[in-house]
C-alpha cells in the first residue's frame, strides 16, 4: 500500500509541507500501514508510548478519563493529522485514549523515529509542534467554555466546532462529517444525555438542526452561532 501512496498526497499536510518528495518517500518507507474498525482503541490512556501515527482516513476521538471514572471527549482528530505524539511533549505514556469514530486508515512509526525525523528533516518538527500548539489552544478554549458558559452555549459551541473541523455541505445544511451521537456530545460538553437530548429536540423544532441516528446536520448555522454566544 505504501508503494502506491503517492508522496504528492502528503505535501500539503503540516508535517510534510516543507519537505521534498524524496524526503517524504523516506518517511513513508519507514511507516507501517494500519486499518482499524470503528469503535476500537488505537492506544489507551496510560500505556507506554510505542508508536506515533498519521491519520489518512476516518476520524479519531481523543478520550480522557477523569479521576471519578467518567470519560470526556477532549478532541477529534481529522484525516491528515498526526496523533499519539506524546513524545513531542516529553511524555513516556499516552495521555489519552485514541478511539476510532469510524473505520480508519493510518500510518504508524516507532517512537524512536520521532527524534530522527525532527533532526533530519527541516520543517517536520516545527510544523508538527504548530499542530500541538493549536490543540493546546483548543483545549484551553474548552476549559474556558466549561468554566464560564451555560450548557446551551457549550453544546452549541461543540456542534459548531465539529462542523468547522469535519463539516460537509449537504442538501439542507452542513452535516457533521463523522458519526456522532447525543452521548458523544454529552461527553464533549460535561453535561447529561438528557440535557443534550432536550436541547437538540428543541433546536429541531426551531429548524436549527436535523438529528438522525449518529448524524447531525446544522440547517441554520447563523442561529447556532447566536446560541453559542459568539459575536456575530
Amino acid at each position: 500500500m505504501l508503494k502506491k501512496l503517492d508522496e504528492s498526497l502528503l505535501t500539503d499536510l503540516p508535517p510534510f509541507r516543507k519537505l521534498s518528495r524524496p524526503q517524504i518517500r523516506e518517511i513513508l518507507d519507514a511507516a507501517t500501514p494500519l486499518r482499524f474498525d470503528a469503535g476500537v482503541a488505537v492506544f489507551s490512556e496510560g500505556l507506554p508510548i510505542e508508536r506515533f501515527f498519521l491519520l489518512l482516513d476516518g476520524h479519531i476521538r481523543v478520550i480522557r478519563t477523569t479521576p471519578g471514572g467518567d470519560q470526556i471527549i477532549a478532541l477529534h482528530i481529522a484525516p491528515g493529522q498526526l496523533f499519539g505524539i506524546g513524545v513531542a511533549l516529553g511524555r513516556t505514556s499516552y495521555p489519552a485514549t485514541a478511539m476510532t469514530a469510524d473505520e480508519c486508515l493510518a500510518l504508524a512509526w516507532p517512537n524512536r523515529l520521532w527524534a530522527t525525523f525532527t533532526e533530519r528533516y527541516d520543517g517536520f518538527g516545527t510544523e508538527s509542534y504548530k499542530v500541538v500548539g493549536d490543540r493546546v489552544g483548543e483545549m484551553n478554549n474548552r476549559i474556558v467554555e466549561l468554566a464560564t458558559q451555560a450548557v446551551e452555549q457549550r453544546v452549541a459551541c461543540a456542534i459548531l466546532r465539529l462542523i468547522t473541523q469535519t463539516g460537509r455541505k449537504v442538501e439542507g445544511g452542513i452535516e457533521i462529517g463523522l458519526p456522532i451521537t447525543r452521548q458523544n456530545i454529552s461527553d464533549m460538553t460535561g453535561t447529561t444525555l438528557h440535557t443534550v437530548s432536550r436541547l437538540l429536540s428543541g433546536w429541531e423544532r426551531d429548524g436549527i438542526v436535523m438529528s438522525e441516528r449518529r448524524k447531525i446536520t446544522v440547517t441554520a448555522p447563523h442561529q447556532l452561532v447566536i446560541l453559542s454566544g459568539a459575536t456575530v
